[in-house]
């Protein structure tokens, strides 16, 4: 996998995006949408520190460890939210999916799934990945996140491994302590 080029993945519910400057206005109405920065299960900046969480993940990004996208919501044509690859190991060469979150109108709908998709498919098809990691706490505080995840694995990894006459999939557990939060 060469360094990560800042690219747009488009799909029938969803459209991702380089994250721009330009989305500010668009994830804070997102994050309102559901007071998402209240959550105590994710780290959804609050509509006045959106700036500086844009800042801080295009950093990331110039220095190679982190591609933001922001969510276009394709039915609505308005930013949902956003999510990354991070801890990008290109010798791996691997990834991460995360730092995800929508506003409240879009979840539970298609646009999750198929952005999941769209950045798996990306991520081993064009950028030539091993593997890709998808992190969560099973504490009982995390089950939301959690059951969204499991519903995503059951609905796209058992098919894709059915349709190659493999095992559906298996969790693991993986303790680590380094990674990057965003």
């Amino acid at each position: 996998m060469a360094a990560l080029e800042a690219t747009t993945l488009l799909g029938r519910y969803v459209d991702l995006v380089p994250l721009t400057h330009e989305h500010h206005d668009g994830l804070a109405e997102a994050a309102k949408d559901g007071n998402l920065w209240e959550l105590w299960y994710t780290g959804v900046p609050a509509p006045d520190a959106m700036s500086a969480h844009i800042e801080r993940c295009l950093g990331l990004q110039a220095s190679g460890v982190l591609l933001p996208f922001a969510v276009i919501d394709k039915i609505s044509e308005r930013v949902a939210g956003m999510t990354t690859y991070l801890n990008i190991d290109i010798a791996g060469p691997r990834l991460e999916i995360g730092g995800t979150w929508y506003a409240n109108r879009v979840q539970r709908t298609p646009l999750n799934t198929e952005a999941k998709l769209l950045l798996l498919s990306h991520a081993f098809d064009s950028l030539d990945c091993l593997a890709v990691e998808f992190r969560t706490d099973l504490a009982p505080k995390f089950y939301p996140v959690l059951s969204s995840l499991q519903r995503f694995l059951v609905a796209v990894v058992g098919s894709v491994a059915a349709g190659c006459g493999a095992e559906p999939f298996r969790l693991r557990s993986t303790a680590s302590r380094r990674g990057l939060s965003v």
